[in-house]
C-alpha cells in the first residue's frame, strides 16, 4: 500500500491552486483553411458561455520537456470564447505545435478582473 501524504502542522496552510486544467482541442478553422495563430481550449469544469466570459483575458501555460530535462513554458492569454459549451480561443506567443493537440494546458487564475 501506497504511504498516506504527511499532515501540515499546526502552523502551515496549503499553498492555494493558481491554475485550472484544460486540454487543446485544436486550430482555428474553417472548412478549408485553418488558423494555426488561433488554439481552441476546452477547460475543465467550463460548460456554458457564461463560465467562459469569466476566463477572457487570463493566462494560458503550455508546458513542455526539454531533453536536457528542463521545463519548458509557452505562454498564451484567452481572447474569446468559441461556440457556447465552455470553448475558448487562445493566441500563444509561438503557435502551438501540431503534436500538442489533446495535450493539457494550465489556466491560470491572474490577471483577476474581480
Amino acid at each position: 500500500m501506497g504511504k498516506a501524504p504527511a499532515p501540515l502542522s499546526k502552523g502551515l496552510k496549503r499553498t492555494p491552486r493558481l491554475h485550472v486544467d484544460g486540454a487543446i482541442l485544436g486550430y482555428q478553422r474553417g472548412l478549408r483553411n485553418q488558423n494555426n495563430h488561433t488554439s481552441l481550449i476546452k477547460i475543465k469544469g467550463c460548460d456554458a458561455k457564461e463560465d467562459a466570459d469569466f476566463y477572457i483575458g487570463k493566462r494560458v501555460a503550455y508546458i513542455t520537456k526539454a531533453q536536457d530535462g528542463e521545463f519548458r513554458v509557452n505562454w498564451g492569454k484567452v481572447c474569446r470564447r468559441h461556440g457556447s459549451n465552455g470553448v475558448v480561443r487562445c493566441r500563444f506567443r509561438r503557435n502551438l505545435p501540431p503534436q500538442s493537440i489533446g495535450n493539457r494546458v494550465r489556466i491560470m487564475l491572474y490577471p483577476s478582473s474581480i
